[in-house]
This record gives structure tokens, C-alpha cells and sequence, in this order.
């Protein structure tokens, strides 16, 4: 069936980097649409990424459009997610989730729509 393992979360102040990775050993034909999401405390899940694969075409959530990328090394079955100038607002735990139909913008803001997903690591912004 596959698994996701997400790697790379921390502690890092207000204006800081840190870049996460996510191994994936579910089927190449059910991990078109990597996605990495997001839940603070007390807070519904938010869509932070979508990659397509293997095109990489991606699409961002407006709180991190800009500061965020998400890259792949297919070779390495892995998804990455950059993030840049960090904020306190963007800590949370981050999980990485595949399986889902199609791979657009819409999926951001549908988690349902990914059956397969990652323990997530957390990631904490001081300011």
C-alpha cells in the first residue's frame, strides 16, 4: 500500500529557513499529486502545496505563495518543501499526502481527496 514519511521540521526564529522532505513508497500511479498540508492547534488543515508528477507543475496556498517551494527528486521517490522568511503564524505540523485524483488548485482545499498520508513533523516559528 505504501507509505509517507515526512523529515526536516525544527524550531527556527521569524525570518529563518527550513526545508522539509517527504519519502513516499506509494505507487507511482497513485502519487501523481503530492501535497503538503498543514494544521496549526485547534485549526482545520490547510493546504500549503501541490506538486504534479512527474511534470512538476505546482500550486500554492496564498499564505505561502512566494516564500514556499516544493521541488521532487523522482529518482528519490522524495518531495520537498522549501520555506522561506518564515512567520510565528506558519507553525504547525506538516503533513505530506498523495493519492488523490487529478493534481490542480482545487486540492488545496480538499484533503479528503488524498487517502495516503504522512505521521507529519512539526514545524515551530519564534519571533
Amino acid at each position: 500500500q505504501g507509505q509517507l514519511v515526512e523529515s526536516g521540521g525544527g524550531s527556527v526564529q521569524a525570518g529563518g529557513s527550513l526545508s522539509l522532505a517527504c519519502v513516499s513508497s506509494v505507487h507511482i500511479s497513485l502519487s501523481t499529486c503530492m501535497a503538503w498540508f498543514r494544521q496549526a492547534s485547534g485549526e482545520e488543515p490547510e493546504g500549503v502545496a501541490v506538486l504534479i508528477r512527474p511534470g512538476g507543475g505546482a500550486y500554492y496556498g496564498d499564505s505561502v505563495r512566494g516564500r514556499f517551494t516544493i521541488s521532487q527528486d523522482n529518482a528519490k521517490n522524495t518531495v520537498y518543501l522549501h520555506m522561506n522568511r518564515l512567520k510565528p503564524e506558519d507553525t504547525a505540523m506538516y503533513y505530506c499526502a498523495t493519492g488523490a485524483t487529478g493534481c490542480d488548485p482545487a486540492h488545496l482545499s480538499h484533503p479528503e481527496r488524498f487517502p495516503y498520508w504522512g505521521r507529519g513533523t512539526q514545524v515551530t516559528v519564534s519571533s
